[in-house]
């Protein structure tokens, strides 16, 4: 038996309020509230769950009773069990070319940190031209994101750079409860505020959760999927097309990959909407193996240079 003091009760409400809570568990906790009224009361809870690892779904059932009445019977069933496909500690290194010429090298790390007392993934991740490159168009960028471990949301993004003279120093604080973006742009010495979408992804994050949530087994040829992105401080939706399974060769071997294109804005950089694709293992870490893109003048390419730390084995075929 549990007594529901005023304290718990407030926390309850504030539980209530958290935009990334599901619908149904928040009706659920505002139904409690609203029958056990604003004075503490006694509670008892009965749970009881099942997982079927083989559909991958879980189910949770219970009943909550106050001053021995039944208020709420159900609590959730049915759950997809989603997979993380990295843990903390995970390290790539990119190879990126222009036309013939090695240009640079880029890397992005995972940690397991937090942020005001919330446990978070913090990737880190950081790129410069080399060699002859460096000196005709230099380069040196970092970028970070602290995001949630199971939903993948962002709570905070930075992205601090020098591309051939031209800089950028923000930082980004997402408010998940009120879906609010304060960036503070460090260079300019200016803070705003600006609304941003459900479920909106930074730059480093959204890397993170299309390999989470890219549902590769049952989206078909030609079909897209979307994710919300927030960049600086616009809103927009980041399409990808998936084209279907390629055997990418690679310095490990031969991949089986899902090829992907995103939508891109022709004209500035990109010669047409179609000119970058992604190609990532089609195994359980779904990790990119290579990126190419045909820009105004000449083509990049990026290709897996080494990792370390995968939470599965690495998928390559003999």
């Amino acid at each position: 038996m549990t007594v529901l003091s005023a304290k718990e009760i407030q926390a309850l409400t504030a539980a209530a309020d958290l935009s990334d809570l599901p619908v149904k568990y928040r009706k659920i906790i505002a139904g409690l509230l609203a029958r056990s009224g604003t004075q503490a009361r006694d509670a008892d809870l009965f749970v009881d769950g099942a997982a079927d690892l083989h559909s991958q779904t879980a189910g949770i059932g219970g009943a909550v009773f106050v001053e021995g009445k039944e208020i709420i019977k159900k609590i959730a069933q049915n759950e997809k069990i989603i997979d993380t496909p990295f843990n903390g500690g995970e390290w790539f290194e990119f190879r990126i070319y222009y036309g013939f010429f090695n240009a640079s090298y880029a890397s992005i790390k995972l940690e397991n940190d937090t942020i005001n007392n919330i446990p978070v993934f913090h990737s880190k991740g950081y790129g410069k031209t080399t060699g002859l490159a460096r000196w005709f168009f230099k380069v040196e960028d970092h970028y970070e994101s602290y995001f949630n471990k199971e939903k993948i949301v962002p709570y905070k993004f930075i992205r601090n750079i020098y591309e051939g003279g031209y800089t950028k120093n923000i930082e980004i604080n997402f408010n998940q409860k009120q879906l609010i973006a304060n960036i503070n742009d460090k260079k300019k010495k200016t803070k705003t505020e600006v609304p941003f979408n459900l479920n909106a992804q930074d730059l480093v994050s959204s890397f993170y959760y299309l390999r989470k949530y890219f549902p590769r087994n049952e989206i078909k040829i030609n079909e897209s999927f979307v994710i919300n992105m927030f960049f600086d401080n616009e809103n927009y939706v980041f399409k990808l097309k998936y084209i279907g399974k390629e055997i990418v060769q690679s310095k490990f071997g031969n991949i089986e990959c899902l090829k992907l294109i995103p939508m891109v804005q022709s004209g500035r950089i990109f010669k047409e909407q179609e000119s970058v694709t992604i190609w990532i293992s089609n195994d359980k870490n779904r990790i990119p193996i290579r990126v190419q893109a045909d820009v105004i003048v000449g083509s990049i390419k990026a290709d897996l240079e080494n990792f370390k730390n995968l939470k599965y084995p690495f998928k390559i075929i003999f």
